[in-house]
């Protein structure tokens, strides 16, 4: 059994809104062990619609369909499936009184508009899925042996109809088979270099085990999956793997390398302070996004201007006249500055030029110096990025947190 993905929106064609909800979905049929083999995004056009839901049907078992039941006139999904299924949309009761109550907590005392009566129109004979959180109902209809599923696209009522209507459906429609993650979190290896050095493990895997591969920046993160019994089990592929992958491996659970630093430097009651021009927070950023973080996490200064890394920081105003602030002198400086300031075992510290403006020949946009200064010493690295603004801060980033991570595990060997 497989299931395809169809959203229904010209905001998600035109960039306006990012398509989170088919990630959401797939992560959840992942659990029921169904696989999602498609996504479609299409337009809010009826031959649009009616032209992937015949592609669908041919393709999939379940067709999930988000978008398009709102009340107003650019929402043509429920008439468009009308067409589709030869069936008729009549007004569901218990929906139009669920409609209407929501109406009088929002606007008391108003009459409901016609307009809004419309969120109670489904399709005859199909499954009424309640929206218990908002005001258009999910519908499932099955034609042919394939099930189609129509939902809203508010991020908030889809994950309440999937989790508390759909799933529950689809479980006893299933043939359950015992499905397990594992993850390993890999950092210093390209995905190339990593794949040759555990080749001759993932070779051995049985047919019922599978590893992939989900590089990101500063990064590789292995996935393996069992489903159904096998005589090895997943952990002991997963204990082999971090076994060969030694100080590469940054955790073996699925959290990112952020997840990681705060969980390990809370563990060890270790410190960390952060000073930044070119990435303006988003380190400091990162790391207090994370729950728990207070416990390791000092201080981050964003030393834009000059004075604020002489007078708060302790940069030399001889280092800035003579190096400029994008050097490797001055990161020095900023990195052991701001970790006498907050008396911080480990600080990083990054100065560069973003973009799109500010290059010049001898230091072109993208150049960014990064310095880490951790127990026994400070390092540094030039990095040219040469990449637009947003892309320059994220790769800026992701090597100051790799910086750090190989800084502590090179302290911790010795």
């Amino acid at each position: 059994m497989n299931a395809e993905i169809i959203t229904i929106g010209d905001e998600i064609l035109l960039g306006q809104i990012v398509d989170s909800n088919s990630a959401w979905i797939g992560q959840q049929f992942n659990l029921l062990n169904i696989p999602v083999t498609q996504i479609t995004s299409i337009s809010d056009k009826p031959e649009n619609i009616l032209e992937a839901l015949k592609q669908a049907s041919s393709r999939a078992d379940i067709i999930i369909v988000t978008g398009g039941l709102g009340p107003t006139k650019d929402d043509v999904t429920k008439q468009t499936i009308s067409t589709y299924f030869l069936k008729p949309l009549v007004r569901d009761v218990m929906v139009l009184e669920h409609v209407q109550t929501l109406f009088s907590r929002v606007a008391p005392g108003k009459m409901m508009p016609d307009i809004n009566q419309a969120q109670a129109d489904v399709l005859e004979d199909c499954t009424v899925l309640f929206n218990d959180v908002g005001t258009a109902p999910g519908m499932l209809v099955e034609k042919e042996g394939k099930i189609f599923v129509f939902l809203p696209g508010v991020p908030f009522e889809m994950k309440y109809l999937i989790t508390n209507r759909l799933l529950p459906l689809l479980k006893n429609l299933v043939a359950q088979q015992p499905i397990q993650h594992r993850h390993i979190i890999t950092i210093g290896l390209g995905e190339s270099f990593l794949a040759e050095k555990i080749a001759d493990i993932e070779n051995s895997l049985p047919a019922n085990i599978k590893l992939a591969y989900l590089p990101k920046l500063g990064l590789v993160r292995l996935r393996l999956t069992q489903i159904g019994e096998s005589a090895e089990s997943i952990d002991d592929f997963h204990t082999r793997f971090i076994q060969r992958l030694g100080h590469h491996v940054v955790a073996t659970k699925d959290i990112t390398l952020e997840e990681a630093i705060v969980e390990t430097f809370s563990s060890e009651n270790l410190k960390l302070a952060t000073a930044e021009s070119c990435t303006g927070g988003s380190l400091a950023s990162g790391i207090t996004a994370i729950s728990g973080a207070s416990a390791m996490f000092d201080c981050g200064v964003v030393s834009y201007h000059n004075n604020i890394k002489q007078e708060l920081l302790g940069v030399k105003a001889d280092t800035l006249e003579k190096f400029g602030s994008v050097s490797e002198q001055t990161v020095i400086e900023m990195a052991e500055g701001v970790k006498k300031l907050a008396k911080a075992d480990y600080a990083i510290a990054t100065s560069g030029i973003a973009g799109p403006r500010g290059g010049t020949a001898e230091k072109p946009v993208g150049t960014v110096w990064i310095a880490v200064s951790g127990k026994n010493e400070t390092q540094t690295r030039l990095f040219q990025f040469r990449n637009d603004r947003a892309v320059n801060i994220e790769r800026t980033v992701a090597n100051a947190f790799a910086m750090l991570w190989n800084m502590y595990i090179k302290d911790k060997s010795n």
